[in-house]
């Protein structure tokens, strides 16, 4: 089944995010595109800011080969960016991968990406490969492309649902297990207790959400 999520990178984490230093109010966001061996994410826009020669904002950035200004109207600019290829970041394992890109947006804050894969698999093979790299990318959200309407998500944290996610992936809920609680710790830099505290939690969270819209469906 399709499956929609949503990663978070720290924001110096990605090829355009020093410009927060020079520019820390302003909004990045990436135009849609599907993935091309050729061409990755040629056009970005640039929002919350007036500036003289904003390309020059952009220079000695890591992963990126030129950038030139394309229109700009008041506070906003569109650019065209040609990417170093070669760099390891989020776009390169988006290309690597064939996962299309649904939207980018980045503050000072963090990058936000949400993806889309044919399958849960596609995205978990994206997650993986971002960890291979040492990308540090946070799963925030995962859902079926039509999701039934729960209150589960909401009950979750996001740290909660990302080790519930890597649990699930890795093979810990199979019988018999795949991975131990030690290595699912390792691979998020927790400790065995952090790890267990997390899975114990958003276990008991998804459970009572269930239950609790069961008991609601036989009244």
């Amino acid at each position: 089944m399709a499956t929609e999520a949503t990663f978070t990178v720290p924001s110096d984490q990605f090829p355009l995010g020093t410009v927060f230093t020079q520019l820390p109010d302003v909004t990045v966001e990436l135009e849609r595109l599907i993935p091309s061996r050729d061409v990755v994410i040629p056009y970005f826009w640039v929002r919350g800011t007036e500036v003289e020669g904003v390309e020059g904002e952009f220079s000695d950035h890591p992963g990126v080969k030129q950038i030139q200004l394309v229109d700009s109207v008041e506070d906003e600019y569109l650019l065209r960016v040609e990417w170093l290829l070669e760099y390891d970041d989020v776009l390169s394992v988006l290309t690597e991968t064939d996962i299309p890109l649904i939207k980018a947006t980045g503050t000072n804050q963090q990058w936000t990406f949400d993806i889309r894969g044919d399958t849960r698999s596609d995205v978990a093979t994206f997650h993986s490969r971002c960890r291979e790299l040492d990308i540090p990318v946070t799963l925030t959200e995962l859902h079926a492309l039509t999701p039934v309407e729960t209150g589960t998500e909401a009950a979750l944290t996001d740290t909660q649902q990302e080790a519930l996610v890597l649990a699930y992936e890795r093979g810990y809920f199979e019988s018999p297990r795949e991975v131990t609680m030690e290595e699912l710790g390792d691979e998020l830099g927790i400790s065995q207790q952090a790890i267990a505290s997390r899975l114990r939690r958003g276990t008991k969270h998804i459970l009572g959400s269930t239950l609790s819209e069961t008991d609601k469906s036989n009244r």
